[in-house]
């Protein structure tokens, strides 16, 4: 050994296969290679579509997404904002719209807003900036920073689950105020001489927010049924750690309800748990409904009843309606509301057999 430094080999570079290479060995343009990897804008026959497919495999083409963006503006991402993906229904929410995008050929950036109006701000610059194609939205509030943003970019955004007044966009909603009229209907045909409600929190908006209108679902079956509402009407955080806590305070005391429609199935669990801590029999003692239809709905002891919506469906409609230009402007606000409706899905925790 002479102890001089060995200078290390260099490999040759390998020149990057370009969309003219695959088009020169698929025997065809540069523009057909991009309608089949673009699917579209326009139809090619079936064949040559073998051939194109078949050269990029042999070439191991990538599509430089980044050049791309760059020249149309618009990346191959959806952003979605949601107040906390930790609860099930967002979690479930945002699968759907990501499933929905899949086969639209997008994908999808989540963020969290942890229900603050500043963590909403910053996902909407931040995924604006990445020059994502479309944005859905599911607002955690009144919204009016974001809808200050949103008109600054001039962005393409629809909002799923809530509408929020500020924000004028089109927007894919379920039927609240139908579904929880149902749910608490149903626990008063079980002959129970009222129903308390587990309603959200002081914070809750009054106009546009879902639990709002499951509250006012239930006022109204209330209502028709010739109850009194006064005191029957409970603040609790949508989570079912925190309504866990609410619930063990309401049924150790005094006024126990005889049954309790619940905004969010979470709350609903949480509900549950503390029946089952305090040996109060579900159905037996005391009916429960919740609200979304979660997987676990299922699964707690009794099974939940509770309301369903079409996520996937929704999901669907808000990808849809983010990606295709005309939907999204005509109209007025009302005639860019796309309601889906609710069901009632039947279990034990109501009584039913």
């Amino acid at each position: 050994m002479t102890g001089e430094p060995v200078t290390p080999r260099r490999l040759p570079a390998v020149a990057k296969v370009t969309r003219d290479d695959v088009a020169r060995l698929a025997g065809t343009s540069t523009a057909v290679v991009s309608y089949v990897i673009n699917n579209g804008p326009r139809p090619v026959a079936p064949a040559t579509r073998e051939r194109v497919l078949a050269a990029i495999n042999e070439l191991g083409y990538r599509p430089d997404r980044v050049a791309q963006a760059m020249a149309s503006r618009r990346t191959d991402l959806i952003g979605m904002i949601v107040p906390d993906a930790r609860q099930p229904f967002f979690a479930e929410m945002a699968h759907a719209v990501e499933r929905a995008a899949a086969e639209r050929g997008k994908m999808v950036l989540v963020g969290n807003s942890d229900y603050l109006d500043e963590r909403e701000v910053h996902y909407l610059r931040a995924f604006l900036g990445m020059r994502v194609a479309g944005l859905i939205l599911v607002s955690q509030g009144p919204s009016e920073h974001a809808a200050a943003e949103i008109e600054a970019w001039d962005a393409r955004v629809v909002l799923l689950h809530r509408r929020p007044e500020a924000i004028e966009d089109v927007a894919v909603v379920t039927d609240d105020v139908g579904g929880a009229h149902l749910a608490t209907r149903h626990l008063l045909e079980h002959g129970h001489p009222y129903v308390a409600c587990l309603g959200g929190v002081e914070t809750t908006p009054v106009v546009g927010d879902p639990v709002t209108d499951h509250v006012e679902g239930w006022r109204r079956a209330m209502r028709e049924a010739g109850c009194s509402t006064e005191g029957r009407l409970f603040q609790a955080p949508y989570n079912r750690y925190d309504a866990y806590e609410v619930a063990l305070s309401l049924l150790a005391g005094p006024d126990r309800p005889p049954a309790i429609v619940c905004a969010t199935d979470d709350q609903a669990i949480g509900v549950l748990r503390a029946a089952r801590e305090l040996r109060i029999d579900v159905p037996g003692e005391l009916a429960v409904a919740g609200f979304d239809d979660v997987k676990e709905a299922a699964l707690t002891d009794p099974p939940l009843t509770t309301v369903a919506s079409d996520r996937s469906g929704m999901a669907r409609a808000a990808v849809d309606l983010v990606l295709d230009e005309a939907p999204r402007l005509l109209g007025n606000r009302r005639e860019r509301l796309r309601q889906f409706p609710s069901a009632l899905v039947v279990r034990r925790s109501c009584g039913c057999h």
